[in-house]
């Protein structure tokens, strides 16, 4: 019984989420985030066969420039710290944006308009975005910087999330256009990688490995961003959409693995800026398990001692350790 009310609980029945042919006019564009839900929809099921290492994988559905799925990180950032000794996170491009071509009409059809809704959302999600990219230097598309990240994981798993959360920062935070290959590039190097390689990649396989993502989310409906499906050794799947509370990421784990233990891990400041080197004020919060007016404070005294650095944005600051 637990189980079943907790999927009923998370299957958030939404607009977000409408059918093929009936899609309203706010919703029928994948830039238009639904902050009460917290989707990005796609307007356009059989998992994988590969045996996950660890007792539960989460087959995760996200796009470079999805604001939705920068609103889960502090959730996902902290599922990782307690739980990452029983959960992989399997990374895919849903492909929110192919053109503006493509996507011309509902509640956005030009950049411009998203500008406005980015800032609206960075208020609701309490996370910072600085929406004037739109403005400044659009982004034609969304595909790019999703086959950069398939390049990336080409090389390695771990440095290609490191890249991912380089290149959010830069289109939410830094306003730059991630469709550049100067700021791939740029963002590769930084995450570690061989750019050399990655350039190969990007230009090669990674474009095949791209559409079998945009492939595997077809398949399994997946329609709306951030899409996590939580599955175990059997093939029994929960799924959670939007940005949840964290209750509710680690509540959809234990309903489908209730031995899972969670590990403790140092809240201290100095600790989990060596977890992650660059933390939003939300971001501290969460996995600090602290308010947000105390997680404030605390990075307030760290920065006026020296300890972090601060990059200000119009809503909201991103703090960098010093030794990052």
């Amino acid at each position: 019984m637990y189980r079943i009310s907790l999927l009923l609980l998370l299957a958030v029945a939404s607009a977000c989420n409408g059918q093929n042919n009936k899609l309203s006019m706010t919703t029928n564009n994948p830039l238009l985030c639904d902050v009460q839900t917290g989707l990005c929809v796609n307007p356009v099921s059989d998992l994988k066969d590969a045996n996950a290492a660890k007792p539960v994988r989460i087959i995760y559905f996200t796009d470079p420039i999805c604001s939705s799925c920068w609103g889960i990180e502090p959730m996902l950032r902290r599922l990782k710290l307690e739980y990452g000794d029983v959960v992989d996170i399997e990374y895919h491009m849903g492909g929110l944006l192919p053109s503006w071509e493509v996507y011309n009409s509902g509640g956005i059809s030009k950049p411009s308009d998203v500008a406005h809704h980015w800032d609206e959302v960075s208020v609701h999600f309490e996370m910072p975005i600085d929406g004037d990219v739109w403005l400044e230097d659009p982004l034609p598309s969304s595909y790019p910087p999703s086959v950069a990240f398939k390049a990336a994981q080409l090389q390695d798993q771990q440095k290609a999330v490191q890249f991912l959360r380089r290149i959010r920062e830069m289109v939410f935070l830094e306003k730059k256009n991630i469709t550049r290959w100067e700021n791939l590039e740029k963002a590769a190097a930084q995450a570690g990688l061989n750019t050399d390689q990655f350039k190969l990649d990007y230009e090669g396989s990674a474009q095949t490995l791209f559409q079998e993502d945009l492939a595997l989310g077809r398949s399994l409906n997946v329609r709306s961003f951030p899409t996590l499906i939580y599955t175990d050794a059997e093939q029994q799947k929960l799924v959670l959409k939007g940005v949840r509370p964290y209750e509710h990421f680690e509540q959809t784990l234990l309903a489908l693995f209730p031995d899972a233990l969670k590990k403790g891990y140092d809240k201290s400041p100095d600790a989990l800026f060596r977890y992650y080197s660059t933390l939003t004020t939300k971001e501290f919060a969460v996995l600090a398990n602290v308010s947000m007016e105390d997680a404030e404070k605390t990075l307030r005294n760290l920065l006026a001692n020296g300890a972090i650095k601060m990059f200000k944005t119009k809503n909201g600051p991103l703090w960098v350790s010093e030794r990052g």
